[in-house]
C-alpha cells in the first residue's frame, strides 16, 4: 500500500482528496492536516511515502516547511498540490525537495499518476507548466526579475511601512494572500523578515 498524508486549509479539500484517492485500490490515507505546522508535528508518526502538500495556508507558507519534511523524514515525496503554477513558485518548489508539482482541479487519474511517479523517484510537473519551465531552467531569469508583479506591489507596501491589513486593503486582496506573497519574497530573496526583504529589494533595483 502507498501511504498518502493530505496537508490543506480546508476540510472539504482535504475529505473530498481522501475520497477520491482511497478508490485507488494501492492508496491509504495515513492521515491529514490543515496546515504546515501541524504536518510537521504529525508526519513522524505516520510515516507515509507521499505528502500532498498545500502551498497558501494560514501561520506558515506550506514551502516553508519542505525542507522541514524532508529532514524529518528523508524517503518522503513531496507533491505540491495547489491552486498557484507561477513559474517562479513551480522552481522555489523543486529547489526546496518537492517532487511533483500539480494543480488544483487535475483530474483523479492525473492525481494518481503523479503519486505513483513521485514514489518512483520521478520528478512529476503537470503538462501544461513543464515546458515553461524546462524553458526557464535552460534559460534563467536575471536574480533582479525574480519577482511577480503582485510580489512587487506587496513589497514597495511594504517599504512604504503599511501593515498586511493596509496592504490588503489597498491592493484588493486578503491579509492571508499578503502573507503568502511576503513568504515568498523572503524565500526568493533570502531574507527572514520584512526589514531585510526591503534592504535587499534596494540593493538590486527592486523597489
Amino acid at each position: 500500500m502507498i501511504r498518502l498524508y493530505i496537508v490543506d486549509d480546508h476540510p472539504i479539500v482535504r475529505q473530498g482528496l481522501a475520497a477520491v484517492l482511497e478508490d485507488e485500490g494501492d492508496f491509504q490515507i495515513a492521515g491529514t492536516a490543515g496546515s504546515a505546522r501541524q504536518a510537521l508535528e504529525n508526519v513522524m508518526g505516520c510515516r507515509p511515502d507521499v505528502l500532498l502538500l498545500d502551498l497558501e495556508m494560514p501561520e506558515e507558507n506550506g514551502m516553508t516547511v519542505i525542507p522541514d519534511l524532508m529532514h524529518a523524514l528523508p524517503a518522503l515525496r513531496i507533491l505540491v498540490f495547489t491552486a498557484y503554477e507561477t513559474d517562479d513558485l513551480v522552481l522555489s518548489a523543486v529547489r526546496a525537495g518537492a517532487a511533483g508539482y500539480l494543480l488544483k482541479g487535475a483530474p483523479a487519474a492525473e492525481i494518481a499518476k503523479a503519486i505513483r511517479a513521485v514514489l518512483a523517484g520521478e520528478t512529476y510537473l503537470e503538462a501544461r507548466i513543464a515546458g515553461r519551465i524546462v524553458a526557464q531552467v535552460a534559460h534563467p531569469t536575471k536574480p533582479t526579475a525574480t519577482l511577480t508583479g503582485r510580489e512587487g506591489q506587496v513589497l514597495k507596501c511594504v517599504a512604504e511601512g503599511l501593515a498586511n491589513k493596509q496592504i490588503a486593503h489597498r491592493l484588493s486582496i486578503s491579509e492571508r494572500t499578503v502573507k503568502f506573497h511576503l513568504a515568498s519574497i523572503f524565500q526568493k530573496l533570502g531574507t527572514e523578515n520584512r526589514a531585510q526583504a526591503v534592504a535587499v529589494a534596494a540593493q538590486r533595483g527592486l523597489l
